[in-house]
């Protein structure tokens, strides 16, 4: 068991994981993220350690408490969004980098993150701390400042709004690599036909540009519809230098698609039963980030 003192640093650095996939899962923004676990080392460093009789406890109450608070004012900003909005990627480029530990205590797909859009920031908390990281009751009441019994209130009310049982997105990763590569052979065709193949009935596309670069404005519905417009952006971007590589996003594989030699979206599916239920695609240049240092797969 850590010590509060002699061994703090090493503490938090083995907590620090966690800690990011708590604020991450909250917020959706990893520089948000970030920020938070920031701002909680420092809390750490100025007496926090000290303090501490449970180190994980005390470091997990204060990034949630810091989470809630940032979501607030972040929901108020969303609201002026332009477009949908979407989480920002969070992109790897091998299984064993830092983040990657985040799957160990949970769901980060972008499924999962938008249907989190629907609770209120306490709901999203105790949601989280308890069906995710695993946190009894007691230990998210004193987390959030609430009794358990109030805890129990939240969670219910919380399952009710997202209809969600079960909160993990379980697919294997075989299939969603393998179907994903289809998907990008039959974008490439250019009929919409075979894009339609591999989609639910009532599959969604959705466009995060953020007011910056063209996208859809609006969520697009329905095989028909979705097939048409995958098969019609690849169609546009046929005649230049367009290229898709495989990536892992937000714990699954994805794809980088550059254009013109520059970074210009990345794209997450989301499957049921063996098709495709939903493709996200984030283009607003803000929430893709540095993306130089990967090394991707490519998709032939």
């Amino acid at each position: 068991m850590d010590t509060p003192t002699a061994t703090a640093p090493d503490t938090f650095l083995r907590l620090r994981p966690r800690l990011f996939g708590i604020a991450y899962r909250m917020l959706g923004i990893r520089a948000d993220a970030e920020d938070i676990v920031q701002e909680a080392w420092l809390r750490w460093q100025n007496g926090g350690s000290a303090e501490a009789r449970i180190p994980e406890a005390w470091l997990v109450t204060v990034v949630t408490r810091l989470s809630i608070d940032r979501l607030r004012g972040a929901l108020t900003e969303r609201e002026h969004y332009v477009g949908p909005w979407l989480p920002e990627p969070l992109v790897e480029e091998a299984v064993d980098s830092p983040e990657r530990a985040l799957e160990a205590a949970g769901d980060i797909s972008t499924a999962f993150l938008l249907m989190l859009e629907r609770l209120a920031p306490e709901e999203r908390a105790v949601f989280l701390l308890h069906q995710v990281f695993d946190f009894d009751y007691a230990e998210v009441a004193a987390m959030v400042g609430k009794t358990e019994a109030a805890c129990r209130k939240v969670l219910q009310r919380a399952r009710e709004r997202v209809r969600a049982e079960r909160p993990r997105f379980a697919v294997n990763r075989e299939l969603h690599l393998e179907l994903l590569g289809r998907f990008v052979q039959a974008s490439r065709s250019g009929d919409p036909a075979q894009v339609q193949a591999l989609l639910a009935l009532d599959a969604t596309y959705t466009g995060d540009g953020g007011g910056k670069v063209k996208t859809t404005v609006k969520r697009v519905a329905g095989a028909d519809r979705v097939g048409r417009l995958v098969a019609g952006i690849e169609r546009k971007w046929s005649g230049i230098d367009n290229r898709h590589d495989v990536i892992t996003v937000n714990g699954m594989p994805g794809l980088l698609t550059w254009r013109n030699g520059a970074p210009d979206a990345i794209t997450s599916i989301h499957i049921e039963e063996g098709r495709i239920a939903a493709i996200y695609v984030v283009r607003n240049p803000d929430k893709l980030g540095s993306l130089d240092h990967l090394r991707p797969r490519i998709l032939s």
